[in-house]
């Protein structure tokens, strides 16, 4: 898949655990290790914004487009 969650760096800079990210955001534990650990489809907005602002970050931080190389050789 062409994006990347970088959302454990980000929590690593910021210092702060999946259960304190959990508690701020107001989703659960197992919905963030799932954002965390990339085991997901989508991602609400409402999510990313309220994450974002927990960690002070942007949303560019926790999301990387990585392009595919495989479909780009046509």
């Amino acid at each position: 898949m062409p994006i990347i969650l970088r959302l454990d760096r980000v929590m690593a800079d910021r210092k702060i655990s999946l259960n304190e990210l959990s508690e701020k955001v107001g989703v659960s534990n197992v919905n963030l290790s799932k954002i965390k650990t990339g085991k997901v489809s989508a991602v609400r907005f409402s999510t990313l914004e309220a994450i974002c602002e927990v960690l002070d970050c942007q949303p560019g931080d926790i999301l990387e487009y990585q392009k595919d190389e495989k479909n780009c050789e046509k």
